[in-house]
């Protein structure tokens, strides 16, 4: 699996062109590993780019123009080999094109450009879309990095949030209509063990820029812009040494099947030949 990498004075990024997902960035002052390395016994992932949905359909499934489709959770371009397009020393540019297995299952001609750019101590992840029809293109794209950390850390908002999450269907993966408390003003969640027992929390309606993993027992911290995505997943297998912090333009379905793809909740709608963007970026300090 080819893995490619930039790197300055301060960190070095690796990202695998299978999936164009991000899968290292190191410390070059201590040789801390940020990134959730992976372990098939807890979550095989690290960094998966979602596209063209974010989440789970009911029955795997949507309807556009009047023709059935199935489409797997999260979308295919996780699954898909990019291509490298071009690549220097602190820049590195890979693109996912429809093909004859995506046209089976998305009936659209695209490009998915994601760029990887590193100044100083910051990482900038940047998603372009492509719409190559004569048509409006419809889509969902969501971010999925996991950053290692410890139960009792810190996922600190820059400023107080009242936030509820919406709850899911342990089977189907699907939204259901009730809402549980997160935050009242406040700034902090604290990363517990049993935090994600029922799966991950979906935010929405957030007023800050950032979020900040940081930790009572180091100075380390990960200062996370959201790239004013409109939702914000928080994820991990319950107790396990990592989370993923997840800016999603799009959302699971809820238990509500709309007749048509185009009226899914958050579903963006991009027009002919123009350029969807969204690009989320990571501070790492010591």
């Amino acid at each position: 699996m080819a893995v490619h990498y930039i790197e300055n004075d301060f960190i070095r990024v690796g990202v695998k062109e299978h999936g164009a997902e991000l899968t290292s960035v190191v410390s070059k002052k201590t040789g801390f590993e940020y990134i959730w390395q992976g372990d098939e016994s807890v979550w095989y992932g690290q960094a998966p780019i979602l596209f063209p949905i974010v989440g789970r359909l009911i029955d795997d499934t949507y309807t556009l123009d009047g023709t059935d489709y199935t489409m797997p959770k999260h979308g295919f371009a996780r699954k898909s080999d990019f291509t490298l397009l071009s690549k220097d020393s602190d820049t590195m540019t890979f693109i996912l094109s429809e093909n004859s297995a995506t046209k089976a299952i998305y009936p659209f001609d695209f490009d998915l450009i994601v760029t990887y750019t590193i100044e100083d101590n910051t990482l900038r992840v940047s998603h372009d879309v492509v719409n190559k029809n004569e048509n409006t293109m419809y889509f969902s794209l969501g971010a999925h990095p996991a950053f290692n950390c410890e139960i009792g850390d810190i996922l600190r908002f820059d400023e107080k949030e009242t936030l509820s999450t919406e709850k899911i269907d342990l089977v189907h993966s699907l939204r259901l209509p009730d809402r549980n408390p997160v935050l009242n003003d406040e700034t902090d969640i604290v990363i517990t063990k049993d935090i994600f027992n029922e799966d991950a929390l979906i935010l929405s309606g957030i007023k800050s820029e950032k979020v900040t993993l940081c930790s009572d027992k180091h100075d380390r911290t990960v200062t996370f812009n959201l790239g004013n995505a409109p939702y914000l997943g928080i994820w991990a297998k319950p107790a396990a040494p990592y989370v993923c912090i997840e800016p999603w333009c799009g959302v699971n379905d809820d238990t509500n099947k709309v007749a048509d793809f185009s009226q899914k909740v958050a579903i963006q709608s991009l027009p002919a030949d123009e350029v969807f963007n969204f690009t989320w970026e990571a501070v790492f300090s010591e």
